[in-house]
Parts: C-alpha cells; structure tokens; sequence
C-alpha cells in the first residue's frame, strides 16, 4: 500500500472517529464471509458503518483524535470497526444479536461518547435502551398525567350528568 493510501485511509478513519458516538471493535477471525455478509447487511440497515482496517492506521488515526490512549492495546490481530452515528447503542445490540448465534465473533472493545468499556460489557450495553426507545418512554411518562387528567375531567363530568339526569326523572314523577 502506497504512503499517499495509507494518509488517505488514516483521514477518514480519523473522520469516522470525530463523528462517531459508539465505536465497537472486534475480531472477526474465524467467520465465514457469509456470516460477515449478513453482519454488513444488518449494520447498514441500521445505517452502522462497518470497516476492516490494518491496526497501526487505526492506531494512528486514534492518536490524531486523542482521548483513546486505551484501545491501543486492543488493537492486536484482526480488527473490525462499527461506527454508531445517531444512536451508540445500536450498534451494540446488532453485534450481541450476530454474536449470540456466532461465538467467533470476539468484542475487543466498546467506545461511547469516548468512554472505553472492555468487549466483555457488551451485553450490559446492548441492553440499555436505544435513543428512540429513550425518547419513547419519556414521552410516555409526559403524557401518562396528561391523560389521567382528561380521564379525571371526563369522569367528573360524566358524575355531574349523571346526577342532573337522576334530579330531573326525580322531579318529573
């Protein structure tokens, strides 16, 4: 590989890096191409950037961005890369999925908002709610006293008709 690819390449991982919320890496040794097909499908759908890279750019990559002083020792043997844009979590739970019906697949590490878990806390992360499921359940609690409220308001009005009802067939026999 020429010097002026390897720049190239050590660029826009650089990019990727910047804007990634979640970073998962993993060695993907030992999975069939199939299997890693299946993988890049579920990634893209979920719109997860999935890429194979030689360590020592990733390495210096890193070293660009700073704040990942950590993962340096994880980049030893194959490594394979999901960048999580919009959602960290996503990622996460794509990889636990595959992983659960494929054991090859080995999680070095995790990296959230440049927080580095080790590849073990893969299962407590895939189980944390994802952005939409998030915003799903606060705008659930919002709402819940909103509609306890109109419950309550129709209730008493439905009493108040009820009692009006019951005085006017009281008065007319």
């Amino acid at each position: 590989m020429q010097r002026n690819e390897k720049n190239k390449i050590i660029e826009e991982i650089k990019e990727k890096v910047s804007r990634a919320n979640g970073m998962y890496l993993a060695d993907f040794t030992r999975i069939t191409v199939e299997q890693i097909n299946e993988l890049r499908r579920e990634f893209y759908k979920a719109g997860v950037e999935y890429r194979v890279v030689k360590n020592t750019l990733v390495h210096k990559a890193l070293e660009a961005v700073t704040g990942y002083d950590k993962v340096y020792p994880k980049l030893v043997g194959p490594t394979a890369i999901a960048f999580g844009y919009d959602d960290p979590i996503i990622p996460a739970k794509i990889i636990k999925k595959f992983s659960d019906k494929n054991q090859n697949l080995k999680v070095k590490a995790c990296i959230i908002e440049k927080q580095i878990y080790e590849g073990s806390e893969l299962n407590n992360i895939a189980t944390m709610p994802s952005r939409p499921e998030m915003i799903a359940s606060i705008l659930g609690s919002i709402d819940a006293p909103a509609s306890g409220l109109v419950g309550v308001i129709s209730a008493v009005m439905r009493n108040l008709v009820n009692v009006l009802d019951a005085i006017e067939k009281k008065k007319a026999a």
